[in-house]
């Protein structure tokens, strides 16, 4: 084997090491050129470092890209938060607006009743468009009894609050009770005309209508009479208001004078009710 493969490495690195000390000592002087070798030098590492620094610049922004989109995480979660938050207040700020007339009539009624009043939320309903049987959150710990009438604030006139008729509780547990309204059809309420003191009956329907009849056939009846419950049957209590006539029909095939009427109360829309004790 001759010398040079025996000492291959050696030379090498002895040779690099003589090029380096060169290149030292003729950089180590202020010059204003460049010698031939150094511009060799140059122009194979200079591409070297651009790539070399491109590549931090990337890996740098790339780190920093990431770091801002745990930011960006974070200020989206904490806006989301927000936004619901509103969402909520929106929802209550509604929900208060809508029930504005109710809440008004509701505190009017509590102040100039007669009657002892006990308040319950309405919590359930059977299916259907009409509130015709629906439950409450009241029941016997309360006081609450069966056959007891249930009724509402209604202004009757302009700032004139008066008790609407509801319906009656039908059955009653120890929280809770379920009322049948005078829109279903096996309610019937004796009532009386306020103007003439004339008397009838009136019950509900499938459909939500309310209808009745006077005794008296010949009876003074014009729309917009105002009814209240006479009490008679003791089924409802008496002197609560129900509602106006609508319609007048005079059937003298049947010896009677029929009516529609009007319910002073809302049967699509029942949040919260009182029961007369």
């Amino acid at each position: 084997m001759s010398f040079f493969n025996r000492n291959k490495e050696r030379i090498i690195v002895t040779a690099i090491a003589i090029i380096l000390i060169v290149l030292i000592g003729v950089t180590s002087t202020e010059r204003m050129a460049l010698s031939k070798i150094e511009m060799v030098i140059g122009n194979v590492l200079t591409p070297i470092g651009k790539v070399s620094n491109s590549i931090g610049k990337n890996i740098s922004s790339f780190f920093a890209g990431v770091k801002n989109i745990g930011n960006l995480k974070e200020e989206n979660e904490g806006l989301k938060k927000q936004v619901a938050k509103l969402e909520e207040e929106n929802r209550s700020y509604l929900n208060i607006i809508g029930k504005t007339d109710y809440l008004k009539n509701e505190a009017k009624i509590l102040e100039k009743t007669s009657f002892k009043l006990t308040s319950a939320q309405v919590v359930g309903k059977e299916p259907g468009n009409w509130f015709d049987r629906f439950t409450i959150d009241k029941g016997i710990k309360d006081g609450i009894k069966k056959g007891s009438t249930v009724v509402q604030g209604i202004e009757i006139e302009q700032n004139t609050i008066v008790e609407g008729v509801v319906g009656r509780i039908a059955d009653v547990g120890d929280n809770w009770a379920k009322v049948i309204a005078i829109v279903d059809e096996t309610n019937s309420i004796a009532f009386i005309n306020l103007r003439t003191q004339d008397s009838g009956v009136i019950s509900g329907s499938l459909d939500g209508q309310v209808t009745g009849y006077f005794f008296d056939n010949k009876a003074d009846v014009i729309k917009g009479d105002k009814l209240f419950t006479s009490g008679l049957g003791g089924t409802f209590a008496k002197d609560i208001y129900i509602g106006e006539v609508d319609e007048v029909i005079d059937a003298e095939e049947e010896l009677m004078k029929k009516i529609t009427v009007k319910p002073a109360v809302n049967f699509k829309k029942l949040y919260k009710v009182f029961i007369i004790d």
